[in-house]
Parts: structure tokens; C-alpha cells; sequence
């Protein structure tokens, strides 16, 4: 027999009080290649208004960082490819560095990580690979001399070129070209406790294979799926195989300890007309579900249970990027502070996004087969306990407790939540344990909500 404790799992609880603030595990790139940015603290203000918890810069702009400043929004920091080779030459330098971009700065503004180079890895340099861990150590013991080396980590950003295989995700490995610099560079972070961060890209995965097909597999829309011939894990979404990828690299050199940050994902909403993928559509489709699927805290195949630390790219567009006209469409907000579009971010209404939109056919949120009883009663605990929906048809005496089965009611109290909170894609999440279905499952007396198309 279910039990309606109504009391929260210690993940679900988590997620359902983090909603009510900014959550740790979102962030969002903060590009600056623009003329017509707003004033740092009108961003400030912005960031504050939303569910995004991190930020991330590509340099240590003063503006933005003091604009932050006590707002427990977690600030990365970086320094420049430029920079690299005094820093790894002169430990003053490096001191130096920390002195002009962190000590005026630092408690206020929460400043977290701070990344040496930007895929110096791929770039091409091999002087500059060279000098690239060499740096990161300055910084590091420059951050140790005044005490913030437990505090502020050290890392740098890499592009998933480093992968020379990523495909199936659990035969994922480094360019065996790396191998020397890599080693060192993991020995650091694991050393350290500092993380490997990485920007994979669904959206270049699917220009590079425009099927329909693949399309849906990088969205996280409803798809076959995928298996790994490795280890036989189903992947439904692209995200997750390209995470694991790097995280089974890691593996392959012994490393996998070395937690994974996502420094940058996107997808743009607009682009040139040859451009495959680009779109209003897509963006949300992609960010949205994206954000669910982080909220949701089920993990990857290899790395479940948690989510990573994921850096969205990017707050606004950037118009004076070179490249293809998507290049300067990743913006999540117009630099007017308007939502370029709406994936739920604002506070206000951090599940479901103003307006939801209406599915072209009424739908109704139910378990997905194979669900185990566990998963399906934190479900019902969940919507139970703490959205204020009223669970009454599914106790005693309801006119939807018979039958008394966990899916039963699961499917009653999951669909009941989809049409309350918005009938979005991502609110038909539960851990990835639900699925949309056109049947109306209402049987006898007992009528399952839904919307009108």
C-alpha cells in the first residue's frame, strides 16, 4: 500500500527549498563582447531575480564583481590566455594578479573559482600548454599565502576537442597527445580538490548531424534513446553522453575522482540561414529542459544522483562576436533585461515559465514503464508534500484510491502537479521517470486534470 507520508526525501527537499532561491548548480556565462551592455549593477539586479546561482566571467570585471557583492551569487573568475605566460614565469605575477582581482573584492563578493586560460589545451600553443599548469600553481600559492586557497579553487577551461573518442560515452578518451599535460594538470586538480571543466556542446553535435532524429536526442525531447555497446546504459539525451564521455576519460587516466563542472552549454536563437538548428524553439527547448533536468538531480548514467555544476552560455547576446550569426544569438536575456525567452528562471515562477506553453493536443503526465515503487512514491511525497496540491482523490475514500497501487496513484498525483504548475515538457520530469501521453487515463469516477488545447 502507498503511503501518503507526505514527507519529503532529503533530495527532494533540497530541490523543493531551492527552488525558492537562486540553486547552486546553475550558472551562466557572462560575455562581455558587446557595445550595448547594461550597467553592471542593473545586471546584478537581474541575476538576483532569478534562479541562476553562479556566474561566470571571461576576465575579473571590477563593475560586475562589486556589483555582486553580497549577494551569495557564486563568482567565477578568469584570467586571460594573455596572461598565462607571466603567470607561470613570476610567482610575483601571480600575486600580483590575486592582489588586483580578488583581495579588494573577496568575502563580499563571492568569488569561487578562478580559470587560468580559456581551452589553452586545443588551442593549438604548445608553449603556452606548456606554461599552462606552471600558472595555475603561481595562482594557487599566491591564493595560499593569504589564506583562500581552500576557499577559491583553481582550474582552466577546456573544449571538448581534448576527446579524441567520445562515442559511446564509456569509451571516452583524452588526445593522446594532451597525455603528459593532462597528467600534470589532473595531478593539480586532484591536489587541490579543484574541478575538470568542460564545454560540451549538443547543439554543434547536431550541425555536425542534422537528423530529426538527433535533434530530439540533444532537446531532451522524447526519444529511443541511445545505448552504450560499453556498459549497455540507455542515454536519452546528448548532455548526459557528452558529460560522461569526459567523466569516463577522467576514468581512463585514473582521475575519475576529479569532480566536473560544465563551464559552458547554450543553444542560440537565431542564426544565418545556411545555419542548421538555430531558433527561438530550439533554444528553449534545449535550455528549458536542460534546467529541468539539473533540477531534477538524477545525474548522468555513469554519475547518478547529483548534478553538475552547469554554466549556461550566456546571460546576453553579443553583438560584436565574429563568426556566424548564432555566435551572437546565445543570449538567455536582451540587453534591455527582457527574457529573449522564457525557461523559468525568475524567481517569481522558477518551475514553470510565464505563459506555458499549450501542447497542440491535450496531454497527461504519467509513469514512464519499468519505474521502479521507490522512485514512483518520492514522486507522490513530493507533490504531496510540498507544492500545496491537494492529493485528496488518491487517499481513503477518494474517488481515485482504488487501485491501491503506488503507479496508480503516482500517475494521478504526477499529472495532477503538470497541469498545476504549467504544461511544460520539463514539469513532466520527475527524475526522468515520467512520460506525456494523448490517452486520457481517468477511469470510473475518477477524473484526471487536464488542459484545454
Amino acid at each position: 500500500m502507498p503511503t501518503l507520508s507526505f514527507l519529503l526525501p532529503l533530495s527532494l527537499l533540497a530541490t523543493a527549498l531551492s527552488f525558492a532561491d537562486s540553486q547552486s548548480f546553475i550558472g551562466v556565462n557572462y560575455g562581455q563582447v558587446a557595445d550595448n551592455l547594461p550597467p553592471p549593477e542593473a545586471t546584478a539586479r537581474l541575476l538576483k531575480s532569478t534562479a541562476i546561482g553562479k556566474v561566470r566571467l571571461y576576465g575579473a570585471d571590477p563593475g560586475i564583481i562589486k556589483a555582486l557583492a553580497n549577494s551569495g551569487i557564486g563568482i567565477v573568475i578568469g584570467a586571460a590566455n594573455g596572461d598565462i605566460p607571466s603567470l607561470a614565469s613570476d610567482p610575483n605575477s601571480a600575486t600580483q594578479w590575486v592582489n588586483s582581482n580578488v583581495l579588494p573584492y573577496y568575502p563580499a563578493s563571492n568569488i569561487t573559482l578562478i580559470t587560468v586560460g580559456n581551452e589553452v589545451m586545443t588551442f593549438g600553443d604548445h608553449g603556452l600548454i606548456s606554461q599552462l599548469v606552471p600558472a595555475m600553481k603561481n595562482v594557487q600559492n599566491a591564493l595560499n599565502s593569504v589564506s583562500l586557497g581552500s576557499k577559491i579553487k583553481v582550474s582552466t577551461v577546456h573544449s571538448m576537442a581534448v576527446l579524441t573518442q567520445s562515442d559511446p560515452p564509456s569509451s571516452g578518451l583524452f588526445d593522446p597527445a594532451l597525455g603528459d599535460s593532462l597528467k600534470q594538470l589532473l595531478a593539480f586538480l586532484k591536489e587541490t580538490k579543484s574541478p575538470f571543466t568542460i564545454n560540451p556542446y549538443p547543439f554543434f553535435a547536431y550541425q555536425s548531424d542534422p537528423r530529426p532524429e538527433t535533434l530530439a536526442f540533444c532537446l531532451f525531447q522524447p526519444n529511443s534513446g541511445r545505448v552504450d555497446k560499453g556498459n549497455g546504459k540507455l542515454y536519452t539525451n546528448m548532455f548526459d553522453a557528452q558529460v560522461d564521455a569526459v567523466h569516463a576519460a577522467l576514468s581512463a587516466m585514473r582521475f575519475e575522482e576529479v569532480e566536473m563542472v560544465v563551464a559552458e552549454t547554450g543553444w542560440p536563437s537565431n542564426g544565418d540561414s545556411n545555419e542548421v538548428g538555430p531558433s527561438v524553439e530550439n533554444a528553449k527547448a534545449y535550455n528549458g529542459n536542460l534546467i529541468a533536468h539539473l533540477r531534477s538531480l538524477v545525474g548522468t548514467p555513469l554519475m547518478p544522483g547529483k548534478s553538475v555544476d552547469t554554466y549556461i552560455f550566456a546571460l546576453y547576446n553579443e553583438d560584436l562576436k565574429p563568426g556566424p550569426a548564432s555566435e551572437r544569438a546565445f543570449g538567455l536575456y536582451k540587453t534591455d533585461l527582457t527574457m529573449a525567452y522564457d525557461i523559468g528562471l525568475d524567481k517569481s515562477s522558477p518551475t514553470s515559465p510565464k505563459g506555458p506553453v499549450t501542447p497542440a493536443a491535450t496531454q497527461w503526465c504519467i509513469p514512464k514503464g519499468g519505474v521502479t515503487d521507490d522512485q514512483l512514491q518520492a514522486n507522490i511525497d513530493y507533490v504531496c508534500g510540498s507544492q500545496g496540491i491537494d492529493c485528496g482523490p488518491i487517499q481513503p475514500g477518494g474517488a481515485c484510491y482504488e487501485p491501491n497501487t503506488v503507479a496508480s496513484h503516482a500517475a494521478f498525483a504526477m499529472n495532477l502537479y503538470y497541469q498545476k504548475v504549467g504544461r511544460n515538457p520539463w514539469n513532466c520530469d520527475f527524475s526522468q521517470s515520467a512520460t506525456l501521453t494523448s490517452q486520457n487515463p481517468s477511469y470510473n469516477s475518477c477524473v484526471y486534470a487536464s488542459g484545454s488545447p
